[in-house]
């Protein structure tokens, strides 16, 4: 029953309950509606926690990220079973292969036919088939794939960077600071994307061609340089901008005002106190603007301005199919199908981080 032997002795202005003139018949238990009742708060979570939660119930988001997990499986473990690469032209014996070329998928030559029956060997078919050169389609579109996405990837990381601290910069400090900003961010917007492209290119291949050769960026040339550079110089200015509406927005809280009160440096107030309030925004921009940069990339490789040969990607792979359209329309269908399809789930993915992680939308 009650134990009210160990209370101390009720002060006389106390407004503690004296239990010792109560019994037990005195009470009631509580039932189980009212106990439901009173559990009126929800269990502690974080932001993150409890977007990740509602991100989880959003059946096209979780069946965007299976499909992003699958293709990037196959793309990293894919070249490690697949005995072709991307630049190899098929060849039996040290032999080139002639009669390799264009092969439908699941095909083989007429020397690799001839091969296996005087050897018994089985050699690794060729899934998509083989394009004009008699090189394996299959691995060009896993290592085009690589190509697009990596690009996509790698300008959304400079996106976020530049457009993040540009951002914060302007919308924090404010004023002349922020006027003088902004007018650089109109100006910026006004300048075409792909007139600044074509001009790097044509600047870049007689300047930094030199310097490039024998290096890691000889594979990939001086237009996929100049992609890169015309992501760092145009494409940020959007994330800047939704970075500074937020800071506009959240700067005169109280919260900020009692940092600065107590001598908070600036830096330690951006980092502490408002970016993590923008986290939402930053979440979503980002993943919205790799499928963006995919997408740009590869109308821009389908336009002659992308990797260099004999690396590729999935836009190359399509300028390079429209030649044999008519006769051999798998191979433009096959890279146009693959840059619908992670395009799709990455939109997706970015409409469900928006409903999962945006406060407003709850």
């Amino acid at each position: 029953m009650l134990e009210n032997q160990g209370l101390k002795k009720r002060q006389f202005f106390s407004a503690q309950v004296d239990l010792s003139k109560f019994k037990e018949k005195d009470f009631e238990q509580a039932t189980e509606d009212e106990k439901k009742q009173q559990d009126v708060m929800g269990e502690s979570t974080t932001f993150f926690k409890d977007g990740m939660r509602r991100l989880r119930r959003n059946p096209l988001a979780m069946g965007s990220i299976v499909v992003l997990v699958l293709i990037i499986a196959l793309i990293i473990f894919a070249p490690m079973v697949v005995p072709y690469k991307y630049s190899q032209i098929i060849s039996v014996n040290g032999i080139r292969d002639k009669s390799a070329a264009n092969l439908a998928p699941f095909e083989y030559s007429k020397l690799e036919t001839q091969y296996m029956e005087e050897t018994g060997e089985k050699l690794f078919p060729h899934i998509f088939g083989t394009d004009s050169l008699s090189r394996d389609y299959f691995i060009r579109v896993i290592y085009g794939t690589r190509v697009s996405l990596s690009v996509g990837i790698v300008a959304s990381i400079m996106v976020l960077i530049i457009g993040l601290l540009y951002g914060s910069i302007s919308g924090y400090f404010g004023g002349t600071i922020d006027l003088v900003m902004m007018r650089i961010v109109d100006i910026i917007y006004s300048l075409p994307d792909m007139l600044i492209i074509i001009l790097l290119s044509v600047v870049l291949n007689e300047t930094i061609k030199p310097l490039i050769e024998g290096t890691v960026l000889q594979s990939l040339g001086t237009n996929m340089i100049s992609i890169f550079i015309v992501f760092g110089l145009l494409y940020w200015v959007s994330m800047a901008r939704l970075i500074r509406g937020q800071i506009l927005t959240i700067k005169n809280n109280e919260y900020v005002l009692a940092a600065r009160c107590i001598g908070t440096k600036n830096g330690r107030i951006l980092r502490r106190h408002i970016l993590p309030n923008c986290l939402s925004v930053i979440i979503i921009t980002t993943a919205l603007q790799v499928p963006s940069a995919i997408f740009t990339e590869s109308y821009l490789s389908f336009l002659g301005l992308g990797v260099s040969a004999p690396l590729t990607s999935l836009g190359s792979l399509a300028n390079d199919a429209r030649a044999g359209m008519q006769s051999y329309p798998l191979r433009l269908v096959i890279p146009a199908v693959a840059i619908c399809l992670i395009v799709l789930a990455l939109n997706l993915l970015g409409d469900g981080l928006r409903d999962a992680f945006d406060s407003k939308l709850k």
